[in-house]
Order: structure tokens, then sequence, then C-alpha cells
């Protein structure tokens, strides 16, 4: 999803709700001008406080009825035609809902001169502005911003229109990057080559002659590579879980979901972890205060273990932990790791005895000797992951999502694995209360991957509340 389209959908609330209580104050100040009331003489009083209180609680209202019925759904430009349709139906709506309070409660409007006013100028300032803005994002368009960066794969005729409209009609926010004609083993690595120069947001395939191996490559090739995946017919008969229906330039594309966690999702789950890694940081501060001294106080070294983490789309991050272990003998990548700490790891990662993922990607030691008195106890509690907090306040992490691994661990993954970094990594997930460190790898990449097609708020806080008793339950490698 591009940052353009979040920051377009994400303007729309505030302006929505702008807008509805501009249109309620322009039909009450109509309603008592001089003008209307010596046509219309007003025979009942509506104290304009009381009024305005109603008013922005009515407009609240609006904007959560109008987001049950997609007005803030993120799938780029709408033609004006339907967005005024859209606006239309979903001040229907409200209006009806105003209706329906005016009925139970009859002195809370007494004029339906006020409502219907305050209904079509709704509409009005909605539509208008709703318009300014798809007007001056298609401006953007064509100047070259906010477009999604397309390859197109096919050697058809739709392939042609394709190509032809999007290259003259610079309004629907669609460039042509590269295309090729199919999706050979060659074609992929020349595409994967061209992705590393070049900004790519979607692959689209146009071509429903290409074999059924080529479709299923180019599906796995987008998936690794964190690209939108779009066809122009019902092709895949497997790997495809949701799927969403447009429309380009007349011909039927079909979009498949990675993960219900985009647009919207998105937004809301940034914003609610941003706010509750803040108040956890407060509350928890006398415990992170505490656990720096008792780090200083047992070993010497500095108090934060510092590495390099694989993030979303399989970008590294500097990841924040509390020293769990002597200060030169710590593994990874990152500034904290020594040659001395990355040797020991390999040499304790040998010992089947001491490995309890001795055939998977990952390792995980029990009774690591590297770990101090005191790192015992904080790796016990998990409180050697509050500095992460503070990832998750910088953006590189959430609260909740697959485990951050170190580089050098996902550098040795499958392409089947690397379907956990469609989305941000997290403190706790699925796989952290479904067993911690005692789950093997691949365990670990089916909850994880469930966890991504199937994101929901509530299935986030239902891990954060399971979290703690994962904390407690003991587990084999600390």
């Amino acid at each position: 999803m591009k940052r353009s389209e979040l920051f377009f959908s994400f303007l729309l609330v505030p302006l929505d709700y702008i807008a509805i209580v501009l249109a309620g104050l322009t039909a009450y100040y109509i309603r008592f001008a001089d003008f209307t009331t010596s046509i219309i003489p007003a025979i009942f009083t509506l104290p304009f406080r009381d009024y305005l209180n109603a008013l922005f609680l009515i407009a609240l209202l609006w904007v959560i009825i109008f987001a049950f019925l997609g007005l803030y759904n993120i799938k780029g430009t709408k033609k004006i035609v339907k967005e005024f349709y859209a606006v239309v139906s979903a001040c229907s709506t409200g209006f009806m809902f105003i209706v329906i309070l005016i009925f139970m409660q009859r002195e809370l409007f007494d004029s339906r001169f006020i409502v219907l006013a305050g209904l079509l100028f709704a509409i009005l300032y909605i539509s208008l502005y709703r318009i300014l803005i798809r007007l001056f994002q298609r401006l953007l368009f064509k100047k070259g911003i906010g477009v999604r960066n397309v390859v197109l794969v096919g050697n058809t005729k739709t392939t042609d229109v394709l190509m032809q409209e999007f290259s003259t009609n610079k309004r629907i926010g669609y460039n042509i990057v590269k295309r090729v004609r199919d999706f050979k083993i060659e074609t992929s690595q020349e595409v994967f080559e061209f992705l590393k120069s070049k900004e790519v947001d979607e692959i689209i395939q146009s071509d429903p002659n290409l074999s059924k191996a080529e479709t299923l490559l180019l599906f796995d090739f987008a998936d690794e590579n964190h690209l939108t995946f779009k066809y122009a017919a019902d092709l895949l008969g497997t790997k495809v879980l949701k799927t969403e229906v447009s429309e380009l330039s007349g011909i039927p594309v079909v979009e498949v979901k990675k993960t219900p966690l985009d647009g919207w999702g998105r937004i809301a789950k940034r914003i609610a972890d941003f706010l509750a890694a803040l108040i956890l940081i407060i509350v928890l501060s006398p415990v992170m205060l505490l656990a720096i001294i008792a780090i200083k106080i047992d070993s010497r070294g500095p108090i934060l273990y510092l590495d390099y983490r694989t993030g979303q789309y399989g970008k590294r991050f500097l990841f924040f932990k509390f020293r769990s272990m002597v200060a030169d003998l710590c593994d990874g990548e990152g500034p904290s790791a020594t040659d001395a700490g990355n040797k020991a790891m390999q040499k304790l990662a040998a010992d089947s005895r001491l490995n309890t993922r001795n055939d998977q990607q990952l390792h995980k030691i029990k009774d690591d000797p590297r770990i101090t008195r005191v790192g015992k106890f904080i790796r016990r509690w998990s409180i050697d992951e509050l500095p992460q907090l503070f990832n998750v306040i910088r953006g590189d992490i959430s609260l909740v999502g697959p485990r951050p691994h170190m580089t050098m661990e996902t550098a040795l993954y499958e392409s089947r694995h690397k379907k956990v970094f469609a989305i941000k990594p997290g403190i706790t997930g699925l796989a952290q209360i479904s067993g911690r460190s005692d789950l093997s790898f691949d365990e670990e990449v089916k909850l994880d991957t469930y966890y991504i097609e199937n994101w929901s708020m509530l299935l986030d806080l239902s891990i954060l509340l399971r979290t703690p008793l994962a904390v407690i339950r003991e587990r084999k490698a600390e």
C-alpha cells in the first residue's frame, strides 16, 4: 500500500467530520436567518449550545456509519460518479439514523427543515471536498507522484490494451516500468535483478495462456518479494485465500490479498501500537530501572544489547534488548556482537545436546553458558525484551507479530518462510503464546503465517492478554 494512498484515506475521516459539522451549522444559521424566519416563522426554541453538542455527537456517529459502509476503504482512486453515489448512500443512511433518533427523542430536533437542509449540505460539502481530493490525486499522478509502479506479464491483446491505457491515461495512477512476455525461471531472475534498481509495487498477469507452472512461479515470486499480485482472469486454482475484484480500463482484474492487515487495519494497528507502547513504557519504567541497575552491578559492559534484525519486507533495523550475556561473548551482526561471541555460538549450536533446534534454520541453546546471573533471570521473565517497546515507538516493530530474527538467520530462510516479512515483526505473537522457543522453526512459521492471513484487532488483543501466561510457563531454552 502506497504511503500517499494511506495519507489521503486517513485524511478523509477528519474532513468528513468537519464537513458534517459545517453542514449542520449552515442548516442552523439558514433556518434562523432573518430572511428565512420572515417566510417561515420559528415557533420553537433551539439553543445553539445544545444544538452544537448534539451536532458533534451526530457527526461522530455519521463517521462511524461511513466506516461501516466502506467509505474509507483504501482501493486507490474511484471514479467521481461512484464517489458521489457512495457519499449519497452513506449520508442517506446517516439521515435515517437521525429520523430514528427524532422518533425516539422528539425534543432533540424540532425542525424538519434543519434535518433536511443538513442532509443536503452534508452531501454537497462531502462530495465537493472529496472530488477536489481526487482531482488533486490525479494531478499528482500526472506528475508521477504516488503512482503504482507495475511489472506487466503477458503477450496478449489484453496486455497491449493495458499498456496503452496506462501510458496515455496518467490519471489512473499506474506506471508500467517493465513488461515480460512469459514468466519462466530465466524471466524471474531477470525481474529479480530489475527489482534491485527500480521500485516496483505490483505485478499484473494479463495473459491467461501462461502455464500453470509459470502462474504459480509468478505468484510465489510476488509473495517472496512483497509485491501486490493481480491477474486479469480466474487463473489460480490454489494458494488464493482472499481476493478482491476491481476494474482497470474495462477489464476485470483480481487482486490476491496477502493479509487483512492493510489499509485502515494498518493505520489502526500503528496507532494502537504507539499508544499502548507509550503507556507500557511509563508503567514498566520502575522494572526497567531495576534491570539497568542489576545489569551494571552483575557484569561489566553496556546495558543494552544492540543487534540487526530483519523486519517488514526484509529490511534491517537496529533491535534493542537488555544485555543478558557476557559482553565479550554476544553473538549477532549488530554493534554488540563480537567475533568471539559468534564463534562460541557456532560451537554451541553444533552440540545437539544443547541446541534444541539442531535441524532447523535457527539456533535455540539450552543452558547457554554465556548468560550472566542477572541475564538468566531477566530472560526467564522476558524482562530483557522490554526495551523493544522503544522499537515499537520508532515503528520498527509492532506489539504483536512474527518474531524478528537475526539477519544471519533469515539469510537461510527458504522461499516459503519469507511470507513472515509481509508485516512488521512483533514483541509477542501467536508462536510465542503457543510454545515460545519450544516450537520447531517450521511450526513457528506456520503459526506466523496463520496470523498474517487472519489478522484482526480482536486476535491481537487475545494474543496480548495471553502473553503474561506464556511468560510464566516454563520453557526449554531460556
